[in-house]
């Protein structure tokens, strides 16, 4: 008898919820959250993909943009191989975004809409001081639907240089920007040297006004250290930059 009472309760309350209109909510798993880091491959993007794992998140991801002309990141000097070579260290997918100077905005949309749809929930910057640049990218980012990280916004760029060496990191010099800073510091490594004679220029610690541009090598954002091959250096009015294979 109670399970026949059980059975017309259940019966009624299915009419009565039918009468209000009621619909049955289908099962949606929580979004399980997946990142992305913004990746030059120097120096910056190595100390904020290290950050943000060590804060917890879950990056699968590392998006280049590159000249679609030349295989290389803009200013430094980067083969598209060699930061492919990073991304396998790093454990991550590479996002290789080919673009042109007029054509940079749409190729980047692209790519963050590509990267939505595979499930990724935020984009991680390696920005320190420079807000207009923050701006330009946090816009599109959050015009994507995706969450815009900046683990080493606003903190000192001595403080950072230090750390990114301190935790064992290390990278090469690749462009110098030659009204800023004697060419003579392409190649360098960095180093705790490295950090002691920078702070004697002047200059941001960190190349932020575009002083110098870097490519990571080595430390704990890797699986391994990679091996870099010095190739020829190339010398334009404003720049000059160091040609590197990377395996």
């Amino acid at each position: 008898h109670r399970a026949l009472r059980d059975e017309r309760l259940h019966r009624g309350a299915l009419r009565a919820c039918r009468a209000r209109g009621c619909r049955r909510r289908a099962f949606r798993p929580a979004r399980v959250s997946a990142y992305a880091v913004m990746w030059s491959g120097g120096k910056d993007s190595a100390l904020a993909l290290w950050r943000a794992r060590q804060g917890g998140l879950d990056v699968r991801w590392l998006v280049t943009a590159y000249d679609g002309v030349t295989d290389r990141v803009r200013f430094h000097a980067t083969p598209i191989a060699s930061i492919a070579r990073q991304a396998e260290a790093a454990r991550a997918s590479l996002v290789s975004v080919p673009t042109a100077w007029e054509s940079f905005d749409a190729s980047l949309a692209a790519a963050f809409a590509g990267l939505s749809r595979e499930g990724c929930t935020g984009i991680v910057f390696g920005d320190i001081h420079l807000a207009d640049v923050r701006a330009w990218y946090e816009e599109r980012t959050r015009r994507a639907g995706l969450e815009h990280v900046e683990p080493i916004w606003g903190e000192p760029p001595a403080d950072l240089l230090a750390e990114f060496v301190a935790i064992g990191g290390r990278a090469m010099l690749t462009c110098v920007e030659t009204a800023k800073l004697d060419p003579s510091w392409l190649g360098r490594t960095i180093d705790e040297g490295f950090v002691r004679d920078i702070a004697r220029t002047g200059v941001d610690p960190c190349g932020e006004n575009g002083e110098f541009h870097s490519f990571a090598y080595a430390g704990p954002f890797f699986t391994r250290p990679l091996r870099v091959r010095v190739g020829e250096r190339r010398d334009d009015p404003r720049f000059a930059q160091l040609h590197i294979d990377a395996a």
